[in-house]
């Protein structure tokens, strides 16, 4: 019998996976690090001898503080920080997810462990609606020419070896020259959210 290609699974958005998973929540969570990402580059000194390497350290850290920070001072109830450790694990309303910076098309081994705690912490947090086994959620935080953020994606992935599960993935599409005009107009942008 000839190898048929597999039909693609259906996808669905993550609130659909998951009812905590908003899209508004997610939004929310990835404006956090797109801020500690953007605060790190403005804070660049390249004639002081920062580079790509110490940004992007600072970046990872700038962007820990500010949800760590959102989540102490309580502006969004539904978002806690599990660990705190250089594996920082936040939870939104329960669900444990990690971010990382790199293409949402190749996550890294680093990218794909997934901490006992964080496993159990999903356990817990979807009870038996849905198989937790290997599944992990993460936000890519995807970025172009200088280090800056050009689109920040969240993932559902099964397995070390990162198989997007049947939830797909989301994209938080970040414009910002769309942004800036606006801001200087006055007005209020929403960002795209969209699937494929």
């Amino acid at each position: 019998m000839a190898d048929s290609p597999e039909s693609p699974r259906p996808r669905r958005l993550p609130w659909d996976f998951c009812p905590a998973l908003t899209e508004e929540r997610l939004v929310a969570a990835a404006r956090l690090l797109v801020r500690g990402r953007e605060e790190a580059l403005a804070r660049a000194d390249y004639w002081a001898g920062d580079d790509a390497w110490s940004i992007g350290c600072r970046a990872y850290s700038f962007s820990r503080h500010q949800v760590r920070r959102a989540a102490e001072a309580g502006r969004f109830p539904w978002l806690k920080v599990l660990d705190d450790t250089h594996h920082f694990v936040f939870l939104i309303d329960g669900v444990p997810v990690r971010f990382y910076r790199g293409e949402a098309e190749e996550p890294t081994k680093r990218t794909l462990r997934q901490q006992q705690e964080e496993a159990e912490q999903l356990s817990l947090a979807l009870g038996g609606s849905v198989d937790t086994d290997g599944l992990m959620f993460r936000f890519a935080v995807e970025t172009g020419e200088g280090g800056a953020v050009s689109r920040v994606v969240f993932l559902a992935l099964r397995g070390e070896e990162g198989r997007t599960d049947a939830s797909g993935w989301c994209r938080w599409l970040r414009r910002r020259q769309r942004m800036c005009r606006a801001r200087a107009l006055g007005r209020t942008v929403h960002q795209p959210f969209s699937c494929r």
